[in-house]
């Protein structure tokens, strides 16, 4: 078998004013190509178990011939038929690819090639590193022809050659190694947490203790989906999770924000965080000194706190492209980023030819986008969505109760959410003064769906002259198990 064929791989180099294109020759190690199959043959049992195991697949091979001599190990070794010179030979000649790989002579030449099984891991190491290697220029050649010829919108390009690069370094830095002590061990020690204090939670706390209760604290990689009508709160009650991280956890958050622009999200935060209503500011200089201690104070917490734990990102219509770049590039710069807000799903926009035919499609692509994005970044992000106007239409008791059907444009977002909480007013939906004064502040979230844990009501209330939620012990009459 010749060393010098070569895989379908375009290796060109730029060209210049000054330099025309060169051909160089691809990043390669035929040798130990060589030495990896013959391992395999001596040992096929251990050493195609652990290629296998160590992400190993037939781009690692540069020859052609090499590739299909590993596939065919692979398939034999998947349906544990014997492994010998005349095995392979023969099943290569059934498929008519013997002389593709040198023939009789070409197959012996590598399974009798001289190694040891000893040089597996020394081996391996070079193999992958060339496969990287041409990983990255392979990548590189597609951006080029991508910038040339795509008329794709710019953050999309952008956004594929990011997820190629990233989809690289995944690869360069695989490990699945499972180490069964040290996954019992902290096994144990979260059952250990949950019995030893009530309130102890494995993920994040949201600041609202009956949710965390529920959902176990958010944890990393899931979508936890907020929805409801307009002018419910739900900006308010995300804002009121990410203060809680911020300021009394000392975690790094960003909050993207389609709507508001980033000044007054910073202002509900300190009316929230201070107590101080926008009425009582109204007062100008009459303001009572107790109140403006209060807004001073939450000031300086902010300040000093939030400057470096709080990044907010107010670019309206951000397309999903655009988003994830950004929340990588935060994470690249802020590696205790704990987790994601967006406010809200629906403003969002994908650019693909697909999503620019169905705004269901759209919105599936951003959903799956960002349940995709929390399992890449290993942290948890908090979206909220609209409702449609379902909740209005329901007669009597349940006018205003909202359903995870009547989320708006995709039954996508159902699938995507490991949590959803559906946020409603009671006063909101009263016929009369009476009603309404009965209703008071009340606010309930129930949490729909909940993949790892209890579904149920979430009682609040809504402090709307603070724009804050608190925790509200439950009625009689409300079913915790709604």
């Amino acid at each position: 078998m010749s060393d010098t064929t070569t895989a379908n791989f375009d290796f060109r180099a730029t060209t210049t004013a000054s330099s025309p294109a060169v051909m160089r020759t691809a990043p390669q190690a035929v040798s130990v190509e060589k030495s990896l199959l013959s391992m395999m043959a001596i040992e096929p049992l251990t050493i195609i178990a652990r290629c296998i195991s160590d992400g190993m697949n037939g781009d690692y091979f540069y020859v052609p011939a090499h590739r299909i001599l590993w596939e065919l190990l692979r398939e034999c070794f998947d349906k544990g038929v014997t492994i010998d010179t005349t095995t392979i030979a023969q099943r290569l000649e059934d498929r008519k690819q013997l002389e593709t790989v040198g023939g009789v002579q070409g197959l012996v030449d590598v399974f009798t090639y001289a190694t040891t099984c000893g040089l597996y891991e020394a081996h391996f190491a070079i193999l992958k590193e060339k496969y990287i290697r041409r990983s990255i220029i392979l990548a590189s050649n597609r951006s080029i022809e991508a910038a040339y010829t795509s008329e794709a919108e710019i953050d999309h390009i952008l956004d594929e050659t990011e997820q190629e690069v990233m989809k690289i370094r995944t690869s360069a830095a695989r490990d699945d190694s499972w180490d069964f002590s040290s996954t019992l061990k902290e096994a144990v020690t979260n059952l250990e947490r949950i019995m030893n204090g009530g309130d102890t939670v494995l993920g994040i706390t949201t600041g609202f203790p009956l949710l965390d209760r529920k959902v176990n604290g958010l944890k990393p990689g899931e979508l936890f989906v907020i929805a409801a009508r307009p002018s419910m709160g739900k900006t308010s009650f995300m804002m009121n999770i990410i203060e809680h991280m911020v300021l009394d956890l000392k975690k790094t958050t960003l909050c993207f924000s389609c709507e508001m622009p980033a000044v007054q999200l910073l202002e509900r935060l300190l009316m929230a965080r201070s107590g101080v209503s926008r009425n009582s500011l109204r007062c100008g200089k009459s303001i009572p000194k107790g109140e403006m201690k209060k807004l001073s104070e939450a000031v300086k917490e902010l300040k000093s706190v939030a400057s470096s734990t709080l990044i907010i990102d107010d670019t309206a219509a951000i397309s999903i492209s655009e988003l994830r770049a950004k929340a990588r590039r935060v994470q690249r710069e802020h590696p205790d980023l704990c987790c994601i807000g967006i406010d809200y799903l629906q403003l969002m926009r994908s650019h693909t030819k697909q999503a620019q035919n169905s705004r269901e499609r759209e919105i599936a692509e951003i959903s799956g986008g960002l349940k995709s994005l929390a399992k890449e970044l290993h942290i948890p992000i908090v979206v909220l969505a609209q409702l449609n106007r379902g909740p209005e239409n329901r007669p009597g008791k349940n006018k205003g109760v909202p359903m995870m059907s009547d989320l708006r444009e995709s039954g996508a977002i159902e699938q995507d959410a490991d949590m959803i909480g559906l946020l409603y007013r009671t006063a909101y939906y009263a016929e009369d003064d009476e009603e309404r004064a009965n209703a008071g502040a009340d606010a309930n979230l129930i949490l729909a769906k909940n993949r790892n844990g209890e579904t149920g009501d979430i009682p609040l209330t809504f402090k709307a002259e603070i724009m804050r939620f608190v925790p509200r012990e439950a009625q009689e009459e409300e079913n915790p198990n709604l």
